[in-house]
């Protein structure tokens, strides 16, 4: 099912500052886009720090830990024989509240009646064509 509704996604296009966001799957490692003048986190990639302008920036591994900041449950059967699925912003770990690294993506492996705010998910790896979609599962608990 997962793989009929990356068939009907439009896959994003890859340039100079996103390819590593699209592609850091590869090798299972979530990269977020930093400045290293100032240690900014940006997201979407853009090339260029948005709190102090600099260009200095590169993509940094980050955990792909976070938390469910909020979300919905889509139920518009876009594909036949398509479950409702859950549309989740994510707020990573390594995000700070006054600056937090959200991501809209997709929770996967969980009921929507099982979904709350605040809940632990990671990141794992949907592979597509040359991208590698990031996706989340609940956190596993040790």
């Amino acid at each position: 099912m997962v793989h009929d509704i990356l068939q009907q996604r439009v896959l994003p296009e890859l340039d100079i500052s996103n390819t590593a966001f699209w592609t850091g799957g590869q090798d299972g490692v979530l990269r977020i886009e930093r400045c290293k003048r100032c240690g900014a986190y940006i997201h979407p990639p853009t090339g260029r720090c948005p709190a102090c302008h600099s260009t200095d920036v590169a993509p940094t591994p980050v955990s792909g830990n976070g938390i469910v900041y909020s979300f919905t449950v889509n139920h518009q059967q876009w594909v036949p024989d398509q479950a409702p699925y859950i549309i989740v912003l994510v707020d990573l770990d390594e995000g700070v509240p006054d600056a937090p690294i959200r991501l809209t993506s997709n929770l996967v492996g969980t009921d929507a009646a099982d979904v709350t705010i605040g809940m632990p998910v990671e990141v794992f790896f949907l592979h597509c064509d040359n991208v590698w979609l990031p996706q989340f599962h609940a956190r596993r608990t040790a």
